[in-house]
């Protein structure tokens, strides 16, 4: 391996890192940053929400967890080169002890979020690393009297955890403001056009109000299972939230952009969605669900994400004004024009 110059050697044998390339190495290192802990601070405390993982790099760690009658046992501890913290992210649990610095100590940290992404968008590297976690939580497993799961699983459930919506399936919105935000950082975004489709439905409020929130819900499902289902290869379909959805497009320029919103508009038409009268209720009503539908493209009305976000919701906007159920594409500088 030739990892970028003045790399720790500790951090260059970590197991965290077995099987990496030099390159794969370097990748991962990009997403970490360092810190120094004083002796006797805390990394975390036992029930923290886990949303970081750590490598050692100098110093020691122990790790401790609270008895029955409030006192603290050390469990274990961590020395130069070894990983932690990661099981809290993967199993989206809390953390499971206390963490304190037994010395000065240096701590390199990866955000849950880069992990997923390391994961997510370099499966292969993925693949290495949850390897090296998996053969080092047999070890770490018998020393806290925990049985190992099937990580493999765990990963993978974690991992659509974080980019998903929990009602609908669909990717969230942090993920899609995040692969628009890649999109234009890697200068994709060009020659090859990219549009964004905002799409709020229309009226969902007075379906609360009538029916209750159970049968907005199954509106706002019915809806992300046709933007599942009309999707083309390569589109990103995103809960925003409540009844807000969003449609990334890539190569795709204005006139396919607004034949996609199209398609879905009509979709939503001639699909009615049969909820209960009332909140447990046996009897039906069948509903029938419109939704309007504003369309940016970059880079013809947009230089970067926000502006992007920006222009597609002010067309969405004016989509609404018009007398909904319509679609409408953005001029230059975010304003609206009808179609």
């Amino acid at each position: 391996m030739n990892p970028a110059p003045n790399v720790d050697p500790v951090l260059i044998n970590s197991p965290f890192f077995n099987g990496l390339s030099a390159l794969e190495f370097n990748a991962v290192l990009a997403f970490m940053e360092r810190r120094r802990l004083a002796q006797g601070e805390k990394v975390f405390e036992e029930g923290d929400k886990g949303e970081d993982m750590f490598v050692l790099l100098s110093g020691s760690l122990s790790a401790h967890r609270a008895q029955s009658d409030g006192t603290q046992r050390l469990m274990f501890s961590i020395a130069p080169g070894a990983f932690f913290g990661e099981m809290s992210i993967i199993a989206n649990e809390p953390r499971s002890a206390t963490i304190i610095a037994k010395e000065i100590s240096d701590i390199m940290v990866l955000q849950g979020i880069d992990f997923y992404r390391i994961i997510f968008e370099h499966p292969m590297i993925g693949v290495r690393i949850l390897n090296s976690i998996g053969s080092v939580q047999t070890i770490w497993f018998n020393q806290t009297s925990r049985h190992l799961k099937d990580l493999a699983t765990w990963g993978e459930a974690a991992r659509r955890r974080a980019i998903t919506d929990e009602l609908t399936g669909l990717y969230n919105k942090s993920f899609l403001e995040e692969s628009i935000r890649d999109k234009f950082k890697l200068g994709s975004v060009g020659a090859r056009k990219m549009s964004l489709i905002m799409i709020d439905l229309d009226r969902v409020h007075a379906i609360n109000d009538a029916y209750g929130t159970q049968a907005g819900d199954k509106v706002i499902i019915a809806v992300a299972e046709i933007l599942k289902n009309t999707g083309r290869p390569g589109d990103m379909a995103a809960r925003l939230s409540g009844d807000e959805y969003a449609v990334l497009l890539p190569d795709t320029d204005g006139r396919g952009a607004f034949g996609v919103a199209e398609h879905i508009r009509q979709n939503v038409m001639n699909s009615p969605v049969k909820v209960a009268k009332s909140p447990g209720s046996r009897e039906t009503v069948t509903l029938d669900v419109r939704a309007s539908f504003g369309i940016a493209v970059a880079p013809v009305h947009a230089s970067n994400e926000r502006e992007l976000v920006f222009a597609a919701d002010s067309a969405l906007r004016r989509a609404k004004e018009q007398g909904r159920n319509r679609s409408e594409i953005a001029r230059q500088g975010g304003e609206p024009s009808q179609r």
